[in-house]
C-alpha cells in the first residue's frame, strides 16, 4: 500500500510543478505556436523521463524513428503508462508533437495537466465538437510544420489480450491532413507493470516501432506490425 501510495504522491507532486511550467508557454504572449508546441513537448518528455526513472523502467525499442515529420504514430493502449513510455521515445529523437485525447480527461481534476501540455482534446459525443476538433487540427498543421500526432487508434484503454477494434478517427484524421502514419506497438501490459513499479531491479519495456505507412486501411496495416512485432518474440 505504501508502496502504491508513494508513486501517486510522487507524480501528482510532480505533475502539479509541470503544470507550472506548462502554463509559462501555453500563456506566453509573445512566442509563435511552433515554438510553444516544441517546448511543451519537451517539457512533457521532462516529466516522463523523471517518472520512469523513480518507477526503474528502461525502455528498449525495436526499429527506429523517421526523421521527417507531420506523422501520425498510431500506439496501442493499455496503460496511463504508454503516454509515458512513448514521450521518453520522443526525446531520444527530439520531437515535437501533441497526444490526441478525449474532452472528458480535459474535464477530469488532472485535466490542466492535458490542456496545458498541449494535447488536442476532441468531443466525440457532438458533430460541432468533431468539426472544431478537424479544424483546430488542420490550424495547427499550418502553423507548425514540424509538429506530429500521437493517437491510440483503439479509442480507449483495452485490457484483453491482442488489439481491439479500431475507431475510425486515426484514419480520418490522417487523410484529413495528408500524414503517413507510423505503427507502434508496446509488447507489455502496462496496466500491470505500473502495479508492480517501482521496481528494484530495472524493468524492461520493449517497444516496436513499424515502417511509415500511408493511412488507407490502417488497422490492417497495423495488425501486420503487431503479428511481426509478437514473430520476432522481443
Amino acid at each position: 500500500m505504501f508502496k502504491d501510495l508513494g508513486k501517486y504522491l510522487f507524480m501528482i507532486k510532480l505533475g502539479y510543478k509541470y503544470i507550472g511550467i506548462f502554463k509559462k508557454t501555453f500563456f506566453h504572449p509573445f512566442i509563435s505556436q511552433k515554438y510553444a508546441y516544441e517546448e511543451l513537448s519537451k517539457s512533457r518528455q521532462a516529466y516522463s523521463n523523471k517518472v520512469l526513472e523513480f518507477l526503474n523502467i528502461k525502455v528498449e525499442i525495436d526499429g527506429e524513428l523517421p526523421k521527417e515529420d507531420k506523422i501520425l504514430y498510431a500506439i496501442n493502449h493499455r496503460s496511463l503508462l504508454d503516454i509515458i513510455v512513448m514521450e521518453n521515445i520522443f526525446s531520444r529523437y527530439n520531437k515535437n508533437g501533441t497526444w490526441i485525447a478525449k474532452q472528458e480527461l480535459f474535464d477530469s481534476f488532472y485535466g490542466k495537466f492535458f490542456e496545458y501540455s498541449g494535447c488536442i482534446s476532441v468531443d466525440l459525443e457532438t458533430k460541432k465538437g468533431l468539426i472544431s476538433f478537424f479544424k483546430t487540427i488542420k490550424n495547427t498543421f499550418n502553423k507548425v510544420d514540424n509538429m506530429n500526432l500521437y493517437i491510440f487508434p483503439e479509442g480507449e484503454r483495452y485490457k484483453s489480450e491482442g488489439i481491439k477494434e479500431f475507431q475510425s478517427g486515426a484514419e480520418k484524421i490522417a487523410k484529413a491532413n495528408n500524414l503517413k502514419v507510423v505503427p507502434v506497438y508496446i509488447n507489455d501490459q502496462l496496466e500491470k507493470v505500473f502495479q508492480a513499479s517501482p521496481f528494484e531491479d530495472t524493468y524492461i519495456v520493449k517497444v516496436h516501432i513499424g515502417d511509415v505507412v500511408d493511412y488507407q486501411n490502417l488497422e490492417e496495416k497495423y495488425l501486420s506490425h503487431y503479428k511481426t512485432s509478437l514473430e520476432k518474440g522481443l
